[in-house]
């Protein structure tokens, strides 16, 4: 009897999911589509502090503009826990169908299927992107739903946002965001959110268009039970 216990904890431990902080591998994305733009991305994103102190995530992608109004994309995550060996978390298709404008807001929708690696579930994710610019200012703002395709599990929602403003030359510095919405039938709860500074520079006269960005979000709410913030570095090259 005691073994049986001990075994049922056992699985419903390993059944309970890892914690992910919100914004690991994320990216805050536009609401516009250019046909013929063929676009390579990383993102690395690690933690820093708290529990959770060196785990990372590398995030590669891939897109191209079919049309001008939808872009096609594959893409990989490679996490990496403290003290064990980087290893593939899922490789995933996506679509951005822009929708058009209203109000001086663009409108997009994403849709992604992902295939769990590593003993990771296969999950679809849905996101409707916002974007707004006035002169030399963007704000862009994506509401997100993700679903595990496992039996019972709920649609998980989520944000990510941005405001950026150009300063000097090609320097543009802003904050972004990244936060947990809870679940249609429990919104809102006291959640893991990050938000912070980051920098966008554009590198000109190499043939393609190079942009990298860099960032420190702070964590907030239930975040800093795990850690104290994730640094955020990124390259993005568009041909």
């Amino acid at each position: 009897m005691r073994k049986l216990a001990i075994a049922a904890i056992a699985a419903c431990t390993m059944a309970t999911p890892a914690w992910a902080a919100p914004g690991l591998g994320g990216d805050v994305y536009g609401a516009s589509v250019e046909e013929g733009e063929l676009e390579l991305e990383a993102i690395y994103v690690a933690l820093g502090g708290g529990e959770d102190d060196g785990e990372d995530v590398l995030k590669l992608e891939a897109a191209y503009g079919v049309t001008d109004k939808l872009k096609i994309g594959i893409l990989t995550e490679l996490e990496s826990e403290p003290g064990e060996s980087r290893k593939a978390e899922e490789v995933a298709a996506e679509a951005i169908y822009e929708l058009g404008s209203a109000g001086g807001i663009g409108f997009a929708v994403y849709g992604e299927y992902a295939i769990g690696l590593n003993g990771n579930s296969d999950k679809l994710e849905a996101k409707l992107l916002m974007q707004h610019k006035f002169g030399p200012l963007d704000l862009r703002f994506n509401l997100i739903g993700e679903k595990a395709l496992e039996g019972g599990e709920k649609v998980e929602l989520s944000y990510a946002a941005s405001a950026d403003d150009e300063t000097f030359g090609e320097l543009r510095l802003g904050v972004q965001a990244y936060g947990d919405l809870g679940r249609f039938d429990h919104f809102a709860p006291r959640a893991e959110h990050f938000v912070g500074p980051v920098a966008k520079a554009e590198i000109e006269g190499l043939g393609p268009e190079i942009e990298i960005e860099a960032g420190h979000l702070f964590a907030l709410g239930a975040a800093k039970d795990e850690t104290d913030g994730q640094f955020r570095l990124k390259l993005e090259i568009e041909f």
